[in-house]
């Protein structure tokens, strides 16, 4: 999403920001809608060079299309939030780099190695140093539905911006992922010989103490066990096995994770 706002600056403002007041508006004049997620991304704060991670207190920006984009998103979610009573209670999610089986999205790093396995051709990295907050998908989607219940439950002061991210050891570079991914789906990864010069955040970290601590959340997948979740399925899904099958299976074992961990 990152390379095709380079290509496509116009589309990615149109869709991230107005396709996303148009969404707030309209949930606004529906008196049956009583709370709003608007999920954004990690990418929404401004660079930052230090070595913690951002807080929702953070500056926003960003300094490509993308980027800045879903921080316009997220000063329009605040924006209506503070200026319609009569809106359902709002809030916006940042979730770190999210991965897992059924992804199939374009410039992404494991379904990029899926593909090359496929075509038996070496995957293109990029950016392989450059540090990202990896995750499962369900650990977010874990946290939205814990934030959906208490804005559902008419909680105001849970209507504000949250990040969910892993821990701070699961933040790791790009070639650790290629490390452990690329053997577990039969792959290959180089760098670019002549890499087109877009910038991009070399580290990116979250800090989700917020989500610990007012909303009880808390990532729960190590990475390790993350790439493994992740391989497992796609190398399944290859087999000929029902993908929402897969899906259900893993949102089993990840529930039952949470389970044995709160009551340990």
């Amino acid at each position: 999403l990152v390379r095709r706002g380079y290509r496509e600056p116009l589309t990615t403002f149109a869709t991230n920001v107005m396709g996303t007041l148009h969404v707030l508006e309209a949930a606004r004049r529906q008196p049956g809608v009583r709370a709003v997620i608007v999920v954004t991304t990690d990418k929404c704060y401004a660079p930052s060079s230090g070595p913690w991670g951002h807080r929702e207190t953070d500056p926003l920006g960003g300094h490509d299309p993308y980027s800045a984009s879903k921080a316009c998103a997220e000063i329009a979610v605040a924006a209506w939030r503070s200026s319609y009573e009569d809106a359902p209670l709002m809030a916006s999610a940042r979730a770190g780099n999210v991965i897992g089986g059924g992804d199939w999205a374009e410039d992404r790093i494991v379904p990029d190695l899926y593909r090359a396995a496929r075509a038996k051709q070496p995957a293109i990295v990029r950016h392989p140093g450059a540090v990202r907050p990896w995750q499962h998908v369900l650990e977010p989607l874990a946290g939205y539905l814990q934030l959906g219940a208490q804005l559902l439950n008419g909680n105001k002061q849970f209507a504000s911006a949250w990040n969910f991210g892993p821990a701070l050891e699961d933040m790791q570079p790009v070639s650790r992922l290629c490390e452990v991914l690329a053997p577990a789906l039969g792959a290959r990864w180089e760098t670019p010989g002549n890499p087109v010069q877009h910038k991009e955040n070399p580290s990116l970290r979250l800090d989700s103490s917020k989500a610990v601590l007012e909303l009880g959340w808390q990532p729960r997948w190590k990475l390790e066990q993350t790439l493994t979740a992740t391989a497992d399925w796609y190398r399944r899904h290859d087999a000929g096995e029902n993908a929402r099958d897969l899906v259900i299976e893993q949102i089993r074992a990840y529930v039952a994770h949470n389970m044995q961990e709160t009551v340990a």
